[in-house]
C-alpha cells in the first residue's frame, strides 16, 4: 500500500517549504509589525490543509495498489459468479416448462380424438391436427431409444386413433346393429419378446375376442420386427339375461325392437343353460404361419403412459397404457 510519504509526493499548492519561510524570514517585511498573526495564520491555515490533503488521499490508494490504472482484471474476479450461476437458474427453469409442454400437447392429441371412432370417421381437417400434435410430440420424445427401455413398453396398451386402413374394415363392423368393438389392444411381454393383439366385441346376446400372438426381434433403438405365430377366436361369453336397446339404427333406418323384447322373455332360463355350457368350451386357435404374417413397427415416441409407433405404408398408431387418466380425459 501507499505510505505517507509516497502520497506527499503529490503536489500540494497550499504547502510551503521550510527554506522558503527562512528566506522570507531573513528579507525586510513590507508588512506593518502588527501583521505577525495574519502570517501564522497562514501558516497554520497551510498545515491544515497539508494535512486534510493527507487525510482525503486514502481515496487514491486503491490506484496506487495496481499497475493497471484501471484495477484488477474483470475476467479473474468476476467470471465464476457471471458464467455458472445464470446458467443453472435457467436450466432448472426451462425442465418444468418443457414437461408441462409436453402434458398440454398429450391432452390436446386426446381430445382431437374424440368422435373420430379411433381414427374411422375423422376428417381430412381432423386428420391434419392429429398429424400436427403427433409431430410436434415426436420432436420431444423423452425415450429416443424405446427398444432399450422395454420396462416402459411393457404391459397393456389399448388403441386410441390410427391411421392404419386395414383396421377399418373391423371398426366398420362395429357399426352393424347390435355389435360394438368395446376395445383394441396390445399387451407386450417384454421378458418373452411376446405381443398380442387384442379386438373385444360385445352385442346383447355375449361378448367375444379376437386375438394374435406374436413374437418380436429388437432390430434398431426404435424399430422392431413382428412375427405372428397363431389366431385365437376366444369362447363367446354368453349373458344370462338378454338385454335389448329400444331401438337401433341400421342403414340409416331407426328398427324399432319392443316387438321382440316379448319374445325373449320365454327364452331367458335356456338362453342361460346355453351360455353355461358354451362358456366353458376351450378357445378356438389357428396357426399363422404365411408369409405375410410379418410387420414391422418403429416408436417415435414413448413415455410412462403414452406410445406412439409407426408401421406399414406410413401408417400411424396411437395407444395408452391401460389405468392411464389419459383413457377417461
Amino acid at each position: 500500500m501507499a505510505t505517507v510519504s509516497q502520497l506527499n509526493q503529490f503536489p500540494c499548492k497550499a504547502f510551503l517549504s521550510t527554506p522558503r519561510s527562512r528566506n522570507l524570514a531573513s528579507k525586510p517585511s513590507i508588512l506593518p509589525q502588527n501583521s505577525t498573526k495574519p502570517t501564522q495564520n497562514s501558516v497554520r491555515k497551510s498545515q491544515f490543509l497539508t494535512l486534510k490533503a493527507i487525510r482525503e488521499r486514502p481515496v487514491f490508494q486503491v490506484r496506487a495498489v495496481y499497475d493497471d490504472e484501471y484495477g484488477p482484471d474483470k475476467s479473474e474476479s468476476e467470471e465464476e459468479p457471471l458464467t455458472e450461476s445464470p446458467a443453472v437458474a435457467v436450466a432448472e427453469e426451462e425442465k418444468p416448462k418443457e414437461v408441462s409442454e409436453i402434458d398440454s400437447l398429450k391432452k390436446a392429441l386426446v381430445d382431437s380424438f374424440y368422435g373420430t371412432n379411433r381414427g374411422l370417421k375423422a376428417t381430412s381437417e381432423t386428420r391434419a391436427e392429429i398429424v400436427e400434435l403427433i409431430t410436434q410430440l415426436e420432436a420431444k420424445n423423452p425415450t429416443p431409444a424405446p427398444t432399450e427401455a422395454l420396462t416402459l413398453l411393457n404391459g397393456k396398451w389399448i388403441l386410441a386413433y390410427t391411421s392404419f386402413p386395414g383396421l377399418f374394415p373391423l371398426l366398420s363392423r362395429g357399426q352393424l346393429p347390435l355389435v360394438k368393438v368395446e376395445e383394441i389392444s396390445q399387451t407386450i411381454d417384454a421378458e418373452s419378446f411376446s405381443v398380442q393383439n387384442s379386438v373385444q366385441f360385445s352385442g346383447p346376446l355375449a361378448s367375444n375376442t379376437i386375438s394374435t400372438n406374436a413374437n418380436f426381434e429388437v432390430r434398431s433403438p426404435k424399430r422392431v420386427q413382428i412375427k405372428f405365430q397363431e389366431g385365437i377366436i376366444g369362447t363367446p361369453q354368453l349373458t344370462d339375461s338378454i338385454v335389448l336397446p329400444e331401438n337401433v339404427e341400421f342403414l340409416g333406418q331407426k328398427i324399432d325392437l319392443t316387438p321382440v323384447k316379448g319374445l325373449l322373455t320365454s327364452v331367458q332360463d335356456t338362453a342361460s343353460s346355453v351360455a353355461k355350457t358354451i362358456s366353458s368350451q376351450p378357445p378356438l386357435k389357428f396357426s399363422l404361419s404365411n408369409s405375410n404374417a410379418e410387420s414391422w413397427l418403429l416408436t417415435t415416441y414413448l413415455d410412462e403412459e403414452l406410445r406412439i409407433s409407426r408401421g406399414d405404408a406410413g401408417s400411424v398408431f396411437v395407444l395408452i397404457k391401460e389405468g392411464s387418466a389419459l383413457l377417461t380425459a
